[in-house]
């Protein structure tokens, strides 16, 4: 547990499966088979991989498709095909990640009609990957028992993540929808989803959209459902032209980066079963629970977290990219289940894969999240959390001629604790140590070259056009929680770190479910400070819809965890903590440079209280949750109601 708190976890439930994977089990693919940075990176930026809006107007599809990702067989060289489902244009092609949709800060709305397309031939298409229906997900939801998979199809809702969306068109995890629209979530209201306008994002950043079906969402962005979604305004157009000398197409690339496992046939391969991968060790003794217990019905059952054995970028596996020497602007989105990176930039000689012997090179921190910050900062080294995204200037001027860069990530291969990971954080013989190679090979254009620096100005940062906020903010003091299940299996959790009055009139305090009446209810217009306590043995991404958000600081605290039961969604008791005795430690630490923007992820490090600043300045119902998907998809996440009622 975070130091400091006392609790009764054993600690063998606080990471559910080995850290050792077992990427050369049989019929997966094995990462030491794989070619490295011989495959181009799609840009995700580029040009010709944006949607084209038709009167302010898109139909924007989820569906199955067969797609290369450099993958090879058994034999080493032959290529496999993978299934996925990904986005794409009504009638057209999809693609993993979907096509990048741009739009301009205080532009008239767009409006996107997400269509459930996971059908075929007039029937539904199984899922990519096992559903654990143990679990608090669409089809378990009373009024929703009698749906299944098999008849009804997969459930989807898309989310712009970072957008600052009305709440029916926020793709709330209970808007769901089957395909064509057959079965519709308790809370669905539109087919039609607006973005943009006067009163949405108005500033540049970078967002990105992805499923987030209830229960399934982790499942849903594996198989492919993600794209970036690029804000714009009249400073940062994205014009070679630009107020802010930034530079511009083709010299400014969009890369999500994930990791999957594979089979070596070609197929995504997500482990659920007994013997797979990641729940092959479990050891019976007093405290620990069977392992049978953890299989209800023999599974699937969720994972606690997952790490995947393969890097990929936009759908590639360890890709390459070509680059003149010149200034290259590189947008960064973390869309991986559970990973945390810390990323470092590696000069190796041309065709060398492994970036431990090269020399490290500064780069430019410019924005992260929802915006620029206000000037540039020169780094060595850059954390990079699930969900975030990071926004750099790379000068590619001081590698030479020939010489290849590599995306070294420095974090290990299990859940994150503030430290850099120690031997048995490691997969054996990992390649997740690389993610992306930049080859500078290409000749020189006659295009300018731009000349960002850390004396650069771009006008961004958390106070970019604020409004005044009330004297006194309200204070909230919530806490991020592990627990378990009615089955014994790791749950983490949210809830409060004191006691509150939930809106239905009742006193409560700790650990709570999705399904609890809510508990945050901000006054529209209101300015708060949520004080996250992290009193678990682990680093959490929290992901705050609706708002941005200013990061303040952090601050060691000390607590008793004292148990306390946990209403599950089925009725059944599972097993949860209250956080009494709280005392802070220390001085706060202010934020790291690249936080200083206008964020909607920010990372709560173990043992310690987080605390950050944001309005609330649109009614209805939405969502806060941790970004790591396993995570949220079993109870960490809980819903938020601005406003008035009903809740």
């Amino acid at each position: 547990m975070a130091a400091g708190l006392t609790a009764s976890i054993p600690v063998d439930l606080l990471h559910a499966h080995t850290l050792q994977a077992a990427s050369l089990a049989v019929g997966l693919s094995d990462p030491a088979m794989q070619p490295l940075f011989m495959n181009p990176a799609p840009n995700a930026l580029d040009t010709g991989f944006k949607y084209v809006p038709n009167s302010g107007r898109l139909r924007i599809r989820a569906a199955r498709t067969v797609q290369m990702t450099g993958l090879v067989g058994m034999d080493g060289f032959t290529p496999v095909p993978t299934t996925v489902w990904g986005y794409g244009v009504h009638n057209g092609p999809v693609s993993w990640p979907g096509r990048t949709i741009e739009l301009a800060a205080r532009q008239e709305p767009l409006e996107i009609s997400w269509e459930n397309d996971l059908i075929e031939g007039g029937q539904v298409v199984s899922h990519l990957l096992p559903v654990d229906s143990s679990l608090h997900w669409a089809y378990s939801l009373n009024e929703y028992a009698h749906y299944t998979l098999a008849d009804d199809g997969v459930p989807i809702v898309t989310h712009v993540h970072g957008g600052r969306n009305d709440s029916p068109f926020d793709g709330n995890p209970e808007y769901f929808f089957s395909p064509r629209f057959r079965v519709l979530g308790p809370r669905w209201e539109a087919r039609y989803y607006r973005y943009g306008g006067s009163d949405w994002n108005d500033v540049a950043g970078t967002c990105w959209y992805h499923d987030h079906a209830l229960g399934i969402t982790r499942l849903n962005v594996y198989a492919g459902l993600a794209g970036f979604f690029i804000v714009r305004d009249k400073d940062d157009d994205g014009l070679p032209d630009n107020v802010l000398g930034l530079p511009a197409a083709p010299y400014e690339l969009g890369f999500a980066v994930q990791d999957r496992m594979f089979r070596h046939t070609g197929e995504l391969f997500y482990p659920a079963f007994p013997g797979d991968p990641f729940y092959s060790e479990f050891i019976e003794e007093e405290g620990v629970v069977l392992p049978e217990q953890l299989f209800p019905d023999g599974g699937p059952t969720a994972l606690a977290e997952f790490f995947g054995d393969h890097m990929v970028v936009n759908g590639v596996i360890w890709p390459k990219y070509e680059v003149e020497q010149r200034q290259y602007r590189v947008r960064l989105l973390n869309g991986c289940d559970s990973r945390f990176m810390r990323l470092r930039l590696k000069v190796v000689p041309a065709g060398e894969i492994d970036p431990g012997p090269g020399e490290p090179v500064p780069f430019y921190v410019i924005g992260s999240d929802q915006s620029l910050l206000e000037q540039p900062v020169e780094v060595d080294e850059v954390g990079f959390a699930p969900g975030e995204r990071l926004d750099l200037v790379v000068d590619f001027k001081r590698v030479p001629m020939g010489y290849r860069v590599i995306i070294e990530n420095l974090l290990g291969d299990a859940p994150f604790g503030g430290e850099l990971p120690k031997k048995e954080d490691l997969f054996p013989n990992r390649r997740t140590d690389r993610i992306l190679a930049f080859d500078v090979v290409l000749p020189r254009s006659s295009v300018p070259d731009t000349d960002i620096s850390v004396a650069s100005a771009l006008g961004g940062g958390i106070n970019v056009e604020d409004p005044p906020p009330p004297a006194v903010p309200g204070v909230r003091r919530l806490a991020l929680f592990e627990g378990t299940d009615e089955f014994g299996r790791l749950q983490p959790l949210l809830g409060t770190a004191e006691p509150v009055m939930d809106v239905t009139g009742r006193e409560v305090q700790g650990a709570l479910a999705w399904h609890s009446p809510i508990t945050e209810n901000p006054e529209l217009n209101s300015t708060e400070i949520w004080e996250i306590y992290n009193a678990t043995g682990d680093a959490h991404p929290v992901h705050v819809h609706l708002v941005y958000f200013q990061i303040l600081d952090r601050q060691a605290f000390k607590a008793d965890l004292v148990a306390q039961p946990v209403l599950q969604h089925n009725g059944e008791e599972g097993s949860g903590y209250r956080l009494e005795n709280i005392k802070l430690l220390g001085k706060p630490v202010s934020p790291e440079p690249q936080e200083l923007t206008r964020r909607d992820i920010v990372t709560a490090l173990p043992g310690q209280v987080t605390r950050i600043k944001m309005r609330f300045d649109k009614p209805g119902r939405f969502v806060w949750h941790c970004h790591i998907l396993s995570h949220e998809d079993h109870e960490m996440m809980r819903p938020f109601h601005v406003g008035t009622g009903p809740f």
